[in-house]
């Protein structure tokens, strides 16, 4: 999967030359947390909510309404943006790209083009359109956890046991738990009913455990 099967597109920017209160009032009204900062059409920044908070003035200001107000018009975002912007380009893996977030990390990855921005990815695209599908979280069905499942031969036997019974795999990955020795395999079935397949494994000798979705 790359990052541009994730990303959001049609990315709304601002020049650095726009004002924090015009750059909140844009956030507000598009319900955005991040917006790209292009200046001729080169990414120079990128302003986020959590900034535009940092420097809002204390409730406990002595300055009125309309004192606030100017200098909320008269600052810009270049005065406050992030300039070390990581980016990637819309092939790059989802992989890559969330060890580059890790690495650095960052809560977002504009995504470039021939040095325009095509697109952008934050967190809550890797985790809603990337983990969820994977996961199988929303989809309905039942999970099963089977020690010591997760991989060769055991693996084959959970595997086959499930087609036996005829029930749908939704998704299927291996954990390792902390301080184990063996994989331990995760199924979500789609199924409510996994009486029949926990009483198959126990019978070959495995310990199974229902998982909440």
């Amino acid at each position: 999967m790359y990052i541009r099967d994730i990303m959001t597109t049609n990315v709304v920017t601002i020049p650095s030359s726009t004002s924090i209160a015009e750059a909140r009032r844009i956030m507000e009204a598009g319900r955005f947390s991040r917006l790209p900062v292009v200046d001729k059409g080169k990414l120079v920044g990128v302003v986020t909510a959590r900034r535009l908070d940092q420097v809002a003035p204390s409730k406990a200001t002595s300055l009125s309404m309309w004192e606030l107000s100017y200098l909320l018009s008269k600052t810009t975002v270049k005065e406050i943006m992030v300039r070390d912007v990581v980016t990637v380009t819309s092939d790059t893996t989802v992989e890559e790209s969330v060890a580059l977030a890790q690495s650095h990390k960052v809560g977002v990855l504009v995504v470039l083009e021939g040095g325009k921005v095509v697109g952008i990815s934050t967190t809550r695209d890797l985790f809603y359109k990337m983990f969820n599908p994977i996961l199988g979280l929303g989809e309905p069905g039942t999970r099963i956890e089977v020690a010591g499942g997760g991989e060769g031969k055991a693996l084959e036997e959970v595997v086959s046991l499930i087609n036996q019974r005829g029930l749908k795999i939704v998704t299927l990955h291996i954990i390792t738990p902390p301080g184990a020795t063996e994989k331990n395999v995760v199924v979500h079935l789609g199924t409510e009913d996994v009486s029949q397949i926990i009483a198959d494994l126990e019978s070959k000798g495995y310990k199974v455990n229902m998982r909440k979705r």
